[in-house]
């Protein structure tokens, strides 16, 4: 009876296995078997397209779960007023009014030269003669003519006094006196020519003619150059645009590239004039000789203030787009939640000057508005955003 119940047993487990058996899909294609093939593909398309019904709404979960979902992340910053100063940038040159080349008033030989370049000479000091020609000789002839003249005129006044001699020989005395007097000056004035002199305090530059030269009057005839350090300036043109701007007593940042100095000073002088070849004017800034290093014709950089706003707002340029009308606009967030979501809006400005990376807002922007920053160029108007400041 046992065996019985084993064989029966052994039967049934046999059975349940082969009806749990499952061809697999090489299996199926080896039979060559049409339909069973076919169903198999139906089969495995079903459990395909189950497979992306389900997948699709897993997805659409995890994205309802996301809580910046396509929201864009920010930073921003808040616009503060601040002290905005302006500067133009120029070059000018070093001149000085007393650099001036000496020439010879009267022609001769030159007969002493007194002085040597890098002398320092002071306001008619005697730098060189020239021969006379025998004028000195000429003069003390004239001289005694004079004293005669005069010892002549003295007598006859005091005779026409006492009613002695006749007026005619006390005008003539008068006449003879006046004429040899002024010949005397004449000869003095044309003789003091023959002697050279500083026309004011500075240092001789350069010697150009030796002793014993014949020198004249003229062009090239240049004995001696002489310059005055004491009191430099710089010259330089500056743009019309400026005319209102740039006036006198304007603080200037004065740099020498070659002196690697740096020095402040002021406008001194502002021309009237605007040259109609390049429409500017001429300004003069005085700068001091920084111990005989500033030399005429030095090339100096400076900058002029030319505009300050104390309530400036200023912002990177690097923020600023423009619409299809040439418009400049930024954005700012409004509506700001608990959890840093807001609005961006669009915001229209006008600018003005610049400061290096900055830009002056002249129009619509207000001190304390929240600006967007990082992620400017890719927001949209009314998109929501989320800002990430720390």
């Amino acid at each position: 009876m046992k065996n019985i119940y084993l064989i029966l047993l052994t039967a049934l487990i046999l059975t349940s296995c082969e009806g749990k058996k499952v061809t697999s899909i090489d299996g199926i294609l080896a039979t060559n078997d049409l339909t069973q093939i076919k169903s198999k593909k139906l089969e495995l398309d079903a459990k395909k397209q189950e497979l992306s019904v389900n997948l699709k709404k897993i997805n659409d979960h995890l994205d309802a779960l996301k809580e910046d979902k396509n929201i864009p992340l920010i930073t921003t910053f808040k616009a503060k007023e601040t002290v905005f100063t302006h500067f133009i940038e120029l070059q000018g040159n070093v001149k000085t009014k007393q650099n001036v080349l000496i020439y010879p008033e009267m022609p001769g030989i030159l007969k002493s030269v007194f002085v040597k370049e890098g002398q320092k000479v002071t306001k008619g000091q005697i730098l060189a003669n020239i021969d006379d020609g025998g004028m000195s000789d000429q003069l003390a002839q004239l001289n005694a003519n004079a004293q005669l003249a005069q010892t002549t005129f003295k007598r006859q006044e005091r005779l026409w006094a006492q009613k002695i001699g006749s007026e005619m020989q006390y005008l003539q005395a008068k006449t003879s006196f006046k004429a040899q007097t002024s010949a005397v000056k004449q000869l003095k004035n044309q003789l003091e020519k023959s002697i050279i002199r500083a026309p004011f305090a500075g240092i001789i530059d350069n010697v150009f003619k030796e002793r014993g030269i014949v020198v004249a009057p003229g062009m090239g005839s240049e004995i001696f150059r002489i310059i005055n350090l004491s009191n430099m300036y710089i010259e330089t043109e500056v743009p019309e645009t400026y005319v209102s701007s740039i006036t006198k007593n304007k603080v200037v940042t004065v740099n020498f590239p070659v002196l690697d100095k740096t020095v402040t000073s002021k406008v001194r002088q502002v021309g009237n004039f605007i040259n109609p070849s390049n429409r500017s004017f001429k300004i003069e800034i005085g700068v001091p000789n920084l111990n005989g290093k500033v030399k005429p014709n030095l090339t100096a950089k400076l900058k002029l203030n030319d505009y300050t706003n104390t309530t400036a707002v200023l912002i990177p340029q690097s923020i600023i787009s423009e619409n299809a009308n040439g418009a400049q606009f930024i954005y700012v967030v409004k509506n700001k939640k608990e959890d840093n979501e807001a609005v961006a809006e669009r915001l229209i400005i006008e600018t003005g000057k610049t400061q290096g990376d900055f830009i002056e807002v002249t129009k619509n922007l207000l001190a304390g508005a929240e600006i967007v920053m990082e992620g400017a160029r890719s927001v949209t108007n009314g998109q929501v955003v989320k800002v990430l400041n720390k």
